[in-house]
């Protein structure tokens, strides 16, 4: 498969990873998220706002199907809730090597302070939802991976360096 497909949790370095990943393979960059606000012209905090996380989850899935057979030669950063809706596991699987982006909780907590982009972290105590999201996911994170790095404490050139001489990737 020549495509590679980056999850884990929000604040594990997907994108910046990717954009780095893409351009030392000479690959294209996708990001699902992106990929969602551009299509529809909005935010994805709009998005949630004013259809709810359902909807936007259907977003995601549809993205990715219409992306299977068209997609080449491309590093694919999806959303952290993306791996969770049934399904869609299979899904990525069918784009390309999957990669668990692993960090620890105290990390996510770290890279995230003060980000109020995030939707499911908006409200009181983003520190426990972080936690219960975190728990729930890493499993189904786990299970839908070909693979994981971790990304704790390290370079995006040595991530990097690990991602492609697991994957076998020619640059």
């Amino acid at each position: 498969m020549s495509n590679i497909v980056l999850i884990g949790f929000m604040g594990c370095g997907k994108t910046s990873v990717g954009n780095l990943l893409a351009a030392r393979l000479g690959y294209g960059f996708t990001d699902t998220d992106r990929f969602i606000e551009d299509s529809c012209n909005r935010t994805i905090k709009s998005i949630f706002a004013k259809e709810g996380e359902a909807y936007f989850r259907d977003l995601e899935t549809s993205t990715i199907k219409g992306f299977i057979g068209k997609m080449d030669q491309t590093v694919l950063s999806v959303g952290g809730g993306l791996p969770m809706k049934p399904g869609n596991a299979e899904l990525l699987q069918q784009l390309g090597q999957v990669i668990f982006l692993k960090a620890t909780r105290a990390t996510i907590l770290i890279r995230l302070a003060g980000d109020t982009t995030r939707p499911l972290l908006s409200g009181d105590n983003p520190a426990k939802k972080l936690e219960d999201l975190f728990t729930s996911r890493a499993p189904v994170y786990e299970r839908a991976a070909h693979m994981e790095v971790n990304t704790d404490g390290r370079s995006f050139d040595d991530i990097i360096d690990e991602i492609i001489k697991r994957t076998g990737v020619k640059p």
